[in-house]
């Protein structure tokens, strides 16, 4: 694995260059990715918030060039809280004078004041922009400027092509996984959490058959690690929280999932209620390394989620 630290510093943000010219920062809510290059940097995930003026700090250490885009993978407040900041730090491409190449139009820079793009699906937008009370769930600068639907929306920066994938029905309906291809890196989202249970979102159109689908989907994007002790190799994985990590370890959580849907599956089978099933535990064997009973994600949110998504309510 070529990922080494590289600053320790920034608010308790942890800088990790993950490939040449490609870096993880943790700490400011969920993952960042940040490429750089000639053509400008290009942010997967914002972070929370609160943490938006540090992470620009760090940002602005790895590379002069100005934030271009920002792709988001969800909606999830960790994911975009920051969007705004770095936004407005940014520059797109479409303004006048910067004549580069881009899936976007003028539109786009006019309705975020000329900042950094921001990717993501139709479904996040549509979050984002819903009205709570008197006012949008986020700023106007924050949504989207760029949305898609289905299939992909790829880009081509700093002379790697990248692409933006919607995988629908996994941790909600408006997820992405973002593939690097020349550095090798993909950006997973909520899809894969090394650090916990994943989070299903049903109210949202998440389901575990949707979580196991993009797993596998990730699984086929990723080539395993070479095998040779003097050679770092593989596709890097950063998840949406803890470490980078490698293809084999998606393989795991997937299983580990496959095997708690058919427990949940054979239950339900068996006329056992949601009650009876939490009761039997059938996270059993995993709970000590991906389970919580306190906390925002519990392990009985987690199986109440997958019986929800199994039988079909919300």
């Amino acid at each position: 694995m070529f990922a080494s630290s590289i600053n320790a510093r920034g608010q308790g943000l942890r800088v990790l260059q993950v490939q040449p010219g490609f870096y993880m920062i943790g700490g400011a809510g969920a993952n960042i990715a940040v490429q750089t290059g000639p053509d400008g940097i290009v942010v997967v995930d914002s972070g929370a918030a609160p943490m938006a003026d540090a992470v620009l700090v760090e940002i602005k250490k790895l590379s002069p060039e100005p934030i271009r885009y920002i792709i988001n993978t969800s909606a999830d407040a960790d994911h975009v809280g920051a969007n705004e900041k770095l936004a407005r730090a940014g520059q797109s491409l479409f303004v006048a004078g910067n004549g580069g190449p881009g899936g976007g139009t003028a539109a786009d820079a006019i309705s975020n004041g000329g900042g950094a793009s921001i990717i993501a699906t139709e479904s996040v937008y549509s979050t984002m922009s819903e009205t709570v009370g008197d006012h949008s769930r986020f700023p106007t600068v924050a949504w989207p400027t760029e949305t898609y639907s289905q299939g992909q929306k790829a880009l081509y920066l700093n002379n790697e092509g990248i692409q933006v994938l919607y995988q629908p029905a996994a941790h909600t309906e408006a997820d992405s996984i973002v593939f690097f291809r020349r550095s090798d890196v993909v950006v997973t989202g909520e899809i894969f959490d090394i650090t916990r249970f994943p989070v299903i979102d049903v109210e949202h159109g998440g389901s575990i058959q949707g979580e196991i689908d993009a797993l596998n989907r990730l699984i086929d994007l990723a080539i395993p690690s070479i095998p040779l002790p003097w050679k770092d190799g593989g596709t890097q994985i950063i998840p949406a929280h803890g470490r980078v990590c490698e293809q084999a370890e998606i393989v795991e959580y997937r299983d580990m999932l496959t095997i708690i849907r058919d427990r949940v599956q054979d239950m339900i089978k068996n006329r056992r209620t949601l009650e009876q099933i939490q009761a039997a535990a059938p996270a059993q064997g995993y709970t000590r390394r991906y389970g919580a009973d306190t906390g925002p994600w519990t392990t009985r949110d987690f199986i109440a989620a997958v019986y929800k998504s199994l039988v079909g309510t919300k």
